[in-house]
């Protein structure tokens, strides 16, 4: 894929996904990648779409008075868990490309009257703020989301926005190992940010040539299924659909199966929808901005290949 094209690509995805809405997906998701209730309870949870890979504020400790810039920001998420932490006299500045997502954050922190949080319309590669800026940057499931000739320039560009001493603390998905070139050309797979993770060597490496210190890159194990399995109401799926009664037995390949003739019929994409004869016997699965594929049906365990990852590292 052309970086153009890519970035086209992305840009589509995370419109759309700024116009969700689905409170209870975004909070299984994020519970399951390590935010607590208590910092769930402090953020805005329309700023919460279910993208977040980990809890990049988890990894360092922030003091008050700050200024925290994150890379990638979304509909504000970790930005407003930021701006608690940080008080009055601290500053957290969101940095996205995509106008759709901005505008959502400007419109939850003007209804909120957050005075000590900005948003700035940037690529991350290149942003519009003098060195030394930040004391800490973070940034949750984006990096992926770069085309690989870019990513580099990522890790300078964070060199260059930190003070002395600033720390960079990201959630991020890697591969474990080299991607198949059926995932590594999915590109629902590459908005979904798994065919565009970097493995753990990547990583290390534009780091350092960056000039960054004490870097730390840890799996935290997390099962990335999470997004493909959980429901819109933030329960977990049983197989790929959930019964609506008790005439479905789950099939092998995790669709449904009638218990009697014409009770159920799956669908293309291997999940299940009401047969004529018995409708209402099977609900569809809801589908996940995150981590899909053209045909969920033939999708890979994620965990065998990806990982999330937490990455931790100081600008001396």
């Amino acid at each position: 894929m052309e970086t153009a094209e890519i970035y086209n690509q992305v840009r589509e995805h995370y419109s759309a996904a700024s116009r969700t809405t689905s409170v209870k997906y975004g909070e299984a998701v994020a519970k399951s990648f390590g935010y607590s209730q208590e910092e769930l309870a402090n953020i805005p949870e329309d700023a919460n779409l279910g993208l977040s890979c980990g809890n990049p504020l988890a990894i360092t400790s922030i003091k008050e008075g700050e200024t925290v810039i994150d890379l990638g920001s979304g509909a504000g998420f970790d930005i407003f868990l930021a701006s608690t932490k940080i008080g009055p006299a601290g500053k957290a500045i969101g940095i996205d490309m995509n106008d759709d997502m901005l505008a959502r954050a400007e419109k939850i922190k003007a209804a909120r009257s957050i005075t000590n949080a900005s948003f700035i319309k940037a690529n991350i590669t290149s942003v519009p703020l003098e060195p030394d800026t930040a004391d800490l940057i973070i940034s949750n499931c984006v990096v992926n989301l770069v085309p690989y000739a870019d990513k580099h320039l990522v890790f300078k560009e964070m060199h260059r926005l930190l003070k002395p001493g600033g720390r960079v603390a990201i959630s991020d998905i890697l591969a474990k190992k080299p991607l198949p070139e059926k995932l590594r050309n999915d590109i629902a797979l590459y908005v979904g940010c798994i065919a565009g993770a970097a493995e753990v060597k990547e990583y290390e490496q534009w780091l350092s040539e960056a000039g960054f210190n004490d870097v730390v890159i840890s799996d935290t194990k997390a099962d990335l299924n999470v997004y493909l399995e959980t429901n819109e109401d933030g329960t977990k799926k049983g197989d790929c659909c959930a019964p609506a009664s008790s005439c479905c037995a789950p099939a092998e390949k995790g669709c449904c199966a009638p218990a009697e003739e014409g009770c159920c019929a799956p669908t293309a994409k291997g999940c299940c929808a009401p047969a004529e004869k018995a409708d209402g016997c099977c609900s569809p699965a809801s589908t996940s901005v995150q981590a899909t594929t053209a045909d969920d049906s033939e999708r890979p365990d994620l965990n065998e290949f990806v990982g999330s990852y937490k990455i931790y590292a100081v600008k001396n």
